[in-house]
């Protein structure tokens, strides 16, 4: 490959309830909602965005809640954990403040030589804050109630599980550029190998021959999205991909980024997003996600959708 991914540019999963899920990511786990919009191949249903103060790629998680649709099931073929990383020796404090808002979590054993928070959130999808020494060119948001000094810095990493994960590692290392760099039990830690990039720089791959395939519902990952610069870059990622017979959508106009998209071996879809123009293309950097926002073309019918969409209240 001609090109390689910088590092993660957002993760993507269901929720149910969206004011449920608003207040868990930015009340709980301190991040800022930056982006209020509809999920634009369905609007009746919101797409929500949290991540650090102006959501720079690598930092942003985002969600589709659909309150009447069924719990998912995690499983196989499936971004099985999304991990933040956080600062080194947060982890401690990290427990306390989940303690305090009686949100259950375990410390598992260093894993990799990592320090590891495993929790969930209220529809049950599988997180974990990893305490990182290095450092990141992100801007973590101080307007909650998450101490800037032991703030999400950004997505560290995501986990995928694979019955046949052989499949899924040629691709990585043969046609998306992933470098292949530890390997402990069942799992296969990979980089993009990006120079220079902040977050979101490993893939987890774990074997697990017999698990059963997941279902993508609530509580579950939609997508995983991986960055390019700019959509030259990712014209030659798609020219790249469908030369190597990998099926790959068109270009999609995503308002804040565009998007190509395709599957891994193992099912899990993949995007690749370009970093720009930014969430600050349709309204301020200091007013991010306090309003709807809708894209041109589905303006003319805000008045329907704003029907259709559950009441969402964002205090200041």
């Amino acid at each position: 490959m001609s090109v390689r991914p910088a590092g993660i540019h957002h993760v993507t999963a269901i929720a149910g309830d969206p004011a449920a899920n608003a207040d868990f990511y930015r009340n709980v786990l301190g991040m800022r909602l930056v982006k209020q919009t509809v999920n634009f191949d369905a609007p009746d249903t919101y797409h929500l965005y949290y991540g650090d103060r102006a959501g720079n790629p690598g930092t942003v998680m985002t969600f589709f809640p659909w309150p009447e649709a069924p719990r998912g099931r995690i499983g196989a073929g499936q971004a099985t954990v999304t991990s933040f990383s956080v600062p080194e020796g947060s982890i401690g404090w990290w427990q306390r403040h989940l303690a305090r808002l009686g949100v259950p979590a375990t410390r598992p054993a260093e894993r990799l030589e990592e320090d590891v928070l495993s929790l969930r959130d209220p529809d049950g999808l599988v997180l974990e804050l990893v305490a990182s020494p290095d450092h990141h060119d992100t801007d973590p948001w101080d307007g909650g109630d998450v101490p800037v000094e032991h703030a999400i810095r950004g997505i560290r990493a995501v986990t995928l599980t694979e019955r046949d994960h052989e499949r899924t590692a040629d691709m990585l290392q043969n046609r998306l550029g992933f470098t292949l760099a530890a390997e402990e039990g069942d799992r296969l830690r990979f980089h993009t190998g990006a120079a220079g990039a902040a977050v979101g720089t490993v893939l987890d791959v774990v074997a697990m021959p017999t698990a059963r395939l997941g279902e993508v519902a609530v509580g579950t990952v939609h997508h995983v999205a991986y960055r390019a610069p700019d959509q030259q870059t990712q014209l030659d990622w798609q020219r790249e991909l469908l030369d190597a017979g990998v099926s790959v959508t068109e270009v999609r106009d995503r308002s804040y980024f565009t998007s190509i998209y395709f599957r891994e071996p193992g099912g899990v879809l993949l995007e690749i997003a370009t970093d720009g123009p930014g969430f600050d293309y349709d309204e301020p950097l200091l007013e991010l996600g306090r309003r709807l926002r809708l894209p041109p073309w589905l303006e003319p019918r805000r008045d329907q959708i704003e029907r259709a969409l559950p009441e969402l209240k964002i205090e200041e």
